[in-house]
């Protein structure tokens, strides 16, 4: 029977060879962590390797990414389907093991982690979308949910503000069902951090509100009972604070930063070898090692008492069972098309003139009732976001809700949200003024790169806010956000515009939408039922010109309005414009090529019009169209005097047309 050291020596033997193979790599951590997580896994982790999507497995995620060694080796060692000619092709195109852990490469990884601090904040996501599970699902003598969420971070995710923003919130709602592991090394690329990272870490946690405990990394006794002290603390998140060597076990760059993003070099790995013992040719495994790691037994034998539990508890309750299944799938309520054509059809016979802002809550309180998995929340712009609903309960973790105050913490929100989304069994969402997507952008572009369905709703969304100036008025945050690859950008016109936004968004289940809304009232308007699935191809002509077109104007939001008047002061002087409203750029350029040149036809001179940079619209009307946009900051003015102040008036429009043709 191996030891602890050996089978944890087998994850540095891993580490080491497949680093050096790629010739590229950081085996510092995962050697240092190794002893750590054997404990972990061996003695606590609850998953089935057979079946990684188990709902009620615990979550583990390595936020020090750059470490993914270690994630690979624990997987392949404890018998996921993550084959050892994986392993050995780290970092090589189309391998499962990537650079870093990529969501949806290799079974068992739970969220992409790299962007440091990113990981241990949807961690923080995971432990809440946990509680609020156990709130709406959990009956007497059935905790049908009742995992942990278990991770590791470095020096550098303590270090990245949004670390602060997710624990602080996580200590708030006392998620004892969160236990994060601190490699405490000393150690980052620059060297020791003694010059720059000097925080008291135990003092901070605690401040937080957490359980910490400091342990040596590589006293196996002490790790496994400071991980059986943190799960009997059931109100508070823990910390445990391990004290490790970096590149344990290499004799000449352990303990220092030669080891943290480099290849150990061919001699070294030798001399590794004989420190630990390991006589294995590189990617071998001994029996006796594969015999300590398996989980696989252990692991079908804990899904099936779950699911034993759960077939116990559908017996008793049957509608609860059900839902718990349907929303665990993603899959939308039966009634969903019925329920959403419905308010679609209302919203349109309503006509309603309003903010898109304020058609954003209709919809949201429309939408509520039909979805009971709809999480909704805001960085403490609740009342300017206008994201909840009467029928809304906030909650802080201390009871049951399905809606959340996040603080002024936008970056932290939106990774909590992709922790929430991966977790499964919930929709989240929430709000911000565009302006601050700047601040949250990474976490948005990690719900793209993993595919998630995740909400995002902007507000305030261009110099028509008005009085805040330049601070608060996005002019290139609309496109900066059209450019996030596999992100669906909405910018409505109105409020049955709106509506179809938010169906599309709830809809989409292969990645994220965001909603950029208005402040300033929008012009309501009454649609033809044909338009509804025209809007859901992200443009549609809104209003067709008499005759043949001269001339394509196209505009988004509060700007098709404008559009669509300039369309009538243009044929005063016999010109004939079509108008054509694009909500979603990015939902358009999806469409087959029939139906784009139906919207814009070849050959006809375009014009786009929207209270945003210029450059971005050069994609769809060329470099012979115009562009009524804005190329420089705001100011600050009501909302009214800046859109004239910066040419988005009748008059210009059919000026730059003019000159256009």
């Amino acid at each position: 029977m191996a030891t602890r050291r050996h089978l944890a020596n087998a994850i540095r033997a891993l580490t080491m060879d497949a680093v050096q193979k790629a010739k590229s790599g950081h085996p510092g951590a995962p050697m240092g962590m190794a002893d750590i997580a054997e404990v972990l896994w061996n003695d606590h982790m609850n998953h089935n390797p057979t079946n990684p999507e188990w709902a009620d497995r615990d979550r583990f995620i390595l936020s020090n990414g750059h470490g993914s060694m270690l994630i690979y080796s624990l997987l392949h060692l404890s018998g996921y389907d993550l084959p050892m000619s994986s392993l050995a092709s780290f970092r090589q195109l189309h391998s499962q093991c990537a650079g870093h852990p990529e969501y949806g490469y290799a079974p068992g990884i739970e969220t992409t982690t790299g962007p440091l601090g990113q990981g241990i904040t949807n961690g923080v996501g995971f432990a809440m979308a946990e509680k609020l599970m156990a709130d709406q699902f959990n009956k007497p003598g059935y905790d049908i949910v009742n995992h942990n969420t278990y991770v590791f971070l470095g020096d550098g995710c303590l270090m990245e503000g949004i670390s602060h923003e997710a624990c602080a919130l996580a200590g708030t709602w006392g998620l004892g069902n969160l236990i994060a592991f601190w490699d405490d090394n000393n150690i980052s690329i620059d060297g020791h951090i003694d010059g720059w990272y000097t925080d008291d870490t135990v003092k901070r946690f605690e401040a937080y509100g957490w359980h910490v405990v400091s342990v040596d990394g590589h006293d196996s006794a002490a790790i496994n009972a400071a991980i059986e002290e943190a799960k009997s603390v059931k109100d508070k998140p823990s910390m445990i604070c391990c004290k490790t060597i970096i590149g344990f076990g290499s004799p000449n760059k352990s303990g220092s930063h030669d080891c943290h993003g480099a290849a150990l070099g061919d001699e070294e790995v030798a001399l590794v070898r004989k420190e630990l013992n390991w006589d294995s040719a590189p990617f071998e495994i001994p029996a006796d090692v594969y015999e300590g790691w398996d989980a696989k037994a252990a692991g079908a034998e804990k899904e099936a008492a779950w699911n034993a539990k759960f077939d116990a508890y559908a017996a008793e309750y049957p509608e609860l069972a059900a839902e718990f299944k349907r929303r665990m799938a993603g899959d939308l309520p039966a009634n969903w098309k019925e329920a959403t054509d419905a308010m679609i059809a209302e919203t349109n016979e309503a006509a309603a003139s309003l903010a898109s802002r304020q058609a954003s809550q209709k919809s949201i309180a429309a939408l509520a009732p039909v979805l009971p998995e709809f999480l909704g929340g805001s960085a403490d712009l609740t009342g300017s976001n206008l994201t909840s609903c009467d029928s809304f309960k906030h909650v802080s973790g201390k009871e049951a809700g399905n809606y959340i105050s996040y603080g002024v913490r936008e970056f932290g929100m939106y990774a909590i949200m992709n922790g929430m989304a991966l977790h499964g069994g919930l929709i989240p969402f929430g709000g911000t003024f565009h302006m601050f997507s700047d601040y949250a952008k990474s976490a948005m572009r990690m719900s793209a790169l993993m595919k998630i369905r995740s909400i995002a709703v902007l507000t305030h969304d261009s110099i028509g806010q008005g009085e805040d100036g330049p601070t608060h008025q996005p002019i290139e945050n609309t496109s900066a956000m059209r450019y996030i690859p596999n992100m669906d950008v909405w910018r409505p016109a109105d409020s049955v515009e709106v509506a179809v936004a938010w169906t599309c968004a709830v809809e989409r289940k292969d990645g994220p939408s965001s909603l950029v809304l208005s402040r300033q009232g929008i012009p309501g308007r009454k649609h033809d039922a044909a338009d509804f699935d025209a809007m859901r191809k992200g443009a549609y002509v809104l209003s067709e010109a008499n005759g043949s077109a001269d001339v394509i104007l196209i505009a988004t939001g509060s700007e098709v309005d404008l559009a669509a008047k300039a369309q009538e002061a243009l044929a005063a002087d016999g010109i004939n414009a079509r108008v054509v409203s694009m909500p979603s750029t990015n939902v358009f350029d999806r469409q087959d090529q029939a139906y784009k040149d139906s919207v814009l036809t070849p050959g006809i001179k375009r014009v786009a019009v929207e209270a945003g940079v210029t450059d971005f619209w050069r994609k769809y009307v060329g470099l012979e169209g115009g562009v009524v946009g804005i190329d420089t900051f705001g100011e600050s003015a009501p909302g009214g005097v800046l859109m004239e102040h910066f040419g988005f008036t009748v008059e210009n429009v059919v000026k730059v047309v003019k000159e256009t043709l």
